[in-house]
């Protein structure tokens, strides 16, 4: 298995050469090893494989890097899943430009046979997040694995609201799982990993680039039944999305606002040009998609709690709304410890945060 792997590693650090093309390298040669097998003579026979990608196949560089990132994912308990596979998800096979690699931590479902992707802007509105605390409510008896991409604002909550509703949900990144972006939803990963988790196609190192956001969105969209848009600007991350659904035919629902509404343009569009059904409920997913049946929900995972964490609890039951600031002076924990810990309480229902940054058990 590990031989394998690193054959399958070493094939997603050859230059030049796309998911595509590395299936039609496989499907050529007869398998992933008989890749690096094969001769320079052979390989010039193969349509779009040219001198640069055979100087790289037959490099034994390639494999001796793939082997540290082996190191790295044994030391971190990652799970691979390689295109051929058959825990590969199911839907994201269907893709034609789907990774040839994924690389997981957590302990999600991928066999789940309703899989939802929600996604938005990172400037998300009170009425984006109300929507989404309500459609996950409506919908937690029908257990759907939830993806979104584990940005600030829609994303964020989506994961959030999943998590509250006993909801698996995964966060899908655009870098390697030896980091994280954004840095502040560090916590909020954390709680993912206990029921659902992280999954990716980069390997660790991975430069933070721009395309690398496409490559995740493409992801988002091809994993899932259907892609939900939430709140949307006419360009962003959300609506390449939504038109990458589009184009592997998959279901795009988007939330309607107030025509002036700038958070809502792009979720306009989408239901003006037909590329988008209109969704002001989870009926109308459930409608769309058949999905008549309920599903019981995961078990809510029970959380022991730090002395640390249990004295916030008990300073915080001590007031009727706190603010922050005052928890600060009197937790005497610093700032980002305090806003870790607050954000874990909070998504494990222990306490609330209200408007001005007041928090209540």
């Amino acid at each position: 298995m590990l031989q394998e792997l690193n054959y399958l590693i070493g094939l997603t650090l050859i230059k030049g050469i796309g998911p595509i093309n590395a299936k039609k390298l496989v499907a050529y040669c007869g398998g992933v090893e008989a890749v690096f097998k094969e001769n320079a003579k052979a390989l010039e026979k193969i349509p779009n494989i040219g001198p640069a990608l055979i100087k790289q196949i037959t490099s034994s560089r390639i494999l001796k890097k793939a082997q540290n990132e082996i190191t790295f994912i044994e030391k971190n308990n990652l799970t691979c899943y390689s295109f051929w596979d058959k825990r590969y998800p199911k839907k994201l096979k269907e893709c034609i430009d789907a990774p040839i690699l994924l690389f997981s931590k957590g302990n999600t479902n991928f066999s789940n046979t309703r899989v939802i992707s929600v996604v938005g802007t990172r400037l998300a509105t009170s009425y984006g997040l109300s929507f989404c605390k309500e459609f996950f409510s409506d919908l937690k008896e029908y257990n759907p694995l939830v993806v979104s991409g584990l940005a600030y604002g829609i994303d964020k909550y989506a994961h959030k609201e999943a998590l509250n509703n006993r909801l698996q949900t995964v966060g899908v990144l655009a870098h390697g799982l030896d980091t994280l972006y954004p840095k502040l939803n560090k916590p909020l990963a954390q709680h993912m990993l206990l029921n659902g988790g992280l999954l990716t196609e980069f390997l660790s190192g991975t430069n933070l680039i721009k395309e690398n956001f496409v490559r995740r969105n493409r992801i988002i969209a091809g994993i899932s039944d259907a892609t939900i848009v939430v709140q949307s600007d006419l360009k962003g991350g959300a609506m390449i999305t939504a038109h990458m659904a589009n184009s592997y035919n998959r279901e795009v629902f988007a939330l309607p606002s107030n025509y002036k509404d700038k958070h809502s343009k792009g979720c306009h569009q989408l239901i003006k040009s037909h590329q988008a059904h209109l969704m002001t409920s989870a009926k109308d997913l459930l409608d769309s998609l058949s999905w008549n049946s309920k599903i019981k929900p995961q078990q809510k995972t029970l959380f022991e709690h730090t002395q640390e964490e249990k004295d916030l609890i008990k300073l915080i039951s001590k007031y009727d709304g706190i603010h922050i600031d005052v928890i600060h002076s009197l937790s005497q924990l610093s700032r980002q410890s305090l806003a870790e810990t607050l954000m874990k309480l909070e998504l494990e229902g222990v306490i609330s945060k209200k408007p001005g940054n007041l928090f209540i058990t």
